[in-house]
């Protein structure tokens, strides 16, 4: 059950956001057990971001929060999905690309908790 959050500083064309979402659905499978099926995204384009004191290169911050332990392996390798696909994308450099991870042991679903 992951959720992916991103908190964009550029604006972004609903093209954009349903690539971001098809090509993040196929990256969450680098997580073992995680699948598309079960992963939900939000998107907060136009967010004002400012890098090393300043804003004029695009950068995002992501938020990957799922439920279970931590696999830092697997989320090394979905650090360098992440910034290849907002790279790509969006043309946001993977230097003004933050991600944080967390593991979250309890989580809450269809009226009951996991």
């Amino acid at each position: 059950m992951p959720f992916i959050n991103s908190k964009i500083s550029t604006a972004l064309s609903e093209e954009q956001e349903k690539t971001l979402v098809s090509r993040l659905g196929q990256a969450v499978t680098l997580i073992p057990g995680k699948s598309e099926s079960w992963l939900m995204t939000g998107f907060e384009p136009e967010y004002h971001l400012y890098f090393r004191g300043e804003n004029s290169t695009p950068a995002a911050f992501v938020e990957v929060k799922l439920f279970g332990s931590e696999n830092k392996s697997a989320f090394a390798a979905l650090t360098a999905e992440i910034c290849n696909i907002y790279q790509e994308v969006l043309g946001i450099p993977s230097d003004h690309i933050y991600i944080k991870y967390q593991a979250v042991a309890n989580w809450g679903w269809n009226g009951s908790n996991l």
